[in-house]
């Protein structure tokens, strides 16, 4: 099974900024992957680690902000599409040619 923890945390302050920070460092030492900036997921082996983790980070959520976690089935996850696209910026013009005759 998958842990997915998605988050929108306050960063308006310094406080709230070193909460986010803190929340993310937990995340991972705690064995989670940053999948997007405010995505992070891990793998468990069974319904006793999920309960687990959840409990680990239900004891470290920030004051403030959203959190939510969605748990899904290696079966659902491996049906994930992922797309990275990139496109190519155009280099810069050539610069002019001097001629000296």
């Amino acid at each position: 099974m998958w842990l997915f923890v998605m988050f929108d945390l306050p960063t308006g302050t310094k406080k709230e900024r070193d909460a986010a920070t803190r929340f993310r460092k937990d995340l991972t030492r705690n064995g989670f992957t940053r999948m997007q900036f405010s995505v992070y997921i891990r793998h468990c082996a069974s319904g006793e680690s999920v309960e687990m983790h959840i409990r680990r980070i239900k004891g470290f959520l920030p004051e403030y902000g959203q959190v939510s976690i969605l748990r899904v089935t290696d079966k659902q996850f491996s049906t994930m599409l992922n797309f990275h696209q990139s496109k190519s910026a155009p280099g810069p013009e050539a610069p002019l040619q001097l001629s000296i005759f």
